[in-house]
């Protein structure tokens, strides 16, 4: 992990030595002689420590505490050094935010040691306790501070499905499963990349621009092959789990899997982190297949003046019912719940309904068509809820289906499940 400390001194030879005693592959140290300097420094890279000399124009007492309301929400280690030895002074500096108080001439080696032990303290205090890697405060100022560079590359990794294989597996398998991921990308990373856990299932990582596609492609490649170890034996060989409970019962559920999406530039066209944040999670979500791993890396795009966009949160469902009184009954109970329900779509556009409720026929004969859709990448996102005269449920899942629902079923059942998978659960 990169930490980052910003030096305020009006000193050129002692903080050039303090910065040449401090800097590391694991520690990034920027110098400040001007007090606006300073503050600029702080607010775009949000140092994780902040070393203050009383050489500067003001008084520390006032500075310390001024830095400190400045920072109040990143909550920076604050350092003082000062020429005296007076206990006064060093109470005061302290009372008023500082961590530490440094009287000068300071010992070298007992300068860095100090300053490490802070460092370790400060990280030590921002880890994910399942893995052990910086929690999403220090991921998030991590981000900040790439919005004003030009040579690195941001990595969103999730792994998909992970709620349902806790239920399934148990929470403990879960996190085992989780711990594998961050064991695989540590192995893969340099001394000089950022890791982190943004949230439950997504990571960060922050890499060199030109390595960033290779390693995407080798996380996916590692995850998918170590995936098989930790399902059941039926599980593996069926291909997909169903969760339990009589409920869920007709739910198929696809492995677990890894989505990368990447940004490799255009850094400085971003203006804040949750903006980036926002820019990832779209790439991520470019990278989704119908099964497995994948990723996805932006760049610069050239776009026709008449080109269409598929919005976010589509509410549009098409429903294929060969009895006209049920699908009469479907449609007029969807469009009082506010969806629009479609009368036809077409194959080759690339947006599609979210949910398509499809009657497999009494011989099961459009679940061949089923098959053919799921192979599609335009219906990657869409859901598929199969009902069925015929009570085969494996044969309705084995074919695609994200829910079995054999008929006879009630219509406040098929919207409970329509708002089910439209709330992305």
């Amino acid at each position: 992990m990169l930490s980052t400390i910003l030096i305020i001194d009006k000193r050129v030879e002692l903080s050039v030595k303090y910065k040449k005693s401090l800097e590391s592959a694991d520690v990034n140290v920027v110098v400040a002689r001007a007090l606006n300097d300073a503050i600029s420094a702080i607010q775009k890279l949000e140092p994780d420590m902040i070393i203050v000399s009383d050489s500067i124009e003001e008084k520390l007492t006032n500075f310390c505490e001024k830095i400190r309301v400045l920072t109040y929400d990143t909550r920076p280690v604050i350092i003082a050094l000062s020429k005296s030895a007076d206990s006064e002074d060093r109470i005061a500096v302290l009372k008023n935010g500082a961590d530490d108080f440094l009287s000068e001439p300071v010992n070298i080696e007992e300068f860095k040691t100090r300053i490490g032990a802070h460092l370790r303290r400060d990280i030590e205090s921002n880890l994910d306790i399942a893995t052990l890697l910086p929690n999403q405060k220090i991921v998030r100022k991590t981000l900040k501070r790439v919005l004003n560079t030009d040579n690195q590359a941001v990595l969103l990794a999730g792994v998909e499905n992970l709620k349902n294989y806790a239920e399934i597996y148990t929470e403990v398998a879960a996190d085992k499963l989780i711990q594998t991921f961050a064991a695989i990308a540590k192995s893969a990373l340099d001394e000089t990349d950022f890791f982190g856990r943004y949230d439950e299932n997504n990571f960060i990582i922050v890499t060199n621009r030109f390595t960033a596609e290779k390693l995407a492609a080798f996380l996916v490649f590692a995850f998918e092959t170590v995936m098989p170890k930790f399902y059941s034996e039926s599980d593996s060989k069926r291909g997909y789990t169903l969760l339990k409970g009589e409920r869920y019962a007709g739910m198929r559920v696809n492995f677990v899997s890894v989505l990368i999406g990447g940004i490799v530039e255009g850094f400085n066209l971003i203006s804040s982190v949750d903006i980036l944040l926002d820019k990832l999670f779209g790439v991520k979500k470019l990278a989704k297949i119908p099964s497995g791993s994948n990723y996805a890396i932006e760049r610069t795009k050239l776009s026709a003046s008449n080109s269409v966009l598929c919005e976010g949160g589509n509410r549009s469902i098409f429903v294929q019912e060969s009895d006209e009184s049920l699908n009469y009954l479907i449609r007029t109970a969807l469009e009082l719940q506010g969806y629009e329900v479609l009368d036809s779509f077409k194959f080759e556009s690339a947006c599609q309904p979210s949910i398509i409720i499809m009657d497999s026929g009494d011989e099961l004969s459009a679940l061949e068509i089923l098959r053919d859709m799921k192979l599609r990448q335009q219906f990657v996102n869409t859901k598929f809820i199969v009902t069925s005269s015929v009570h085969d449920k494996y044969a309705v899942l084995d074919s695609g289906a994200d829910l079995y629902l054999p008929k006879p079923y009630e219509i406040s059942d098929l919207i409970r499940w329509v708002e089910h998978f439209l709330k992305g659960n």
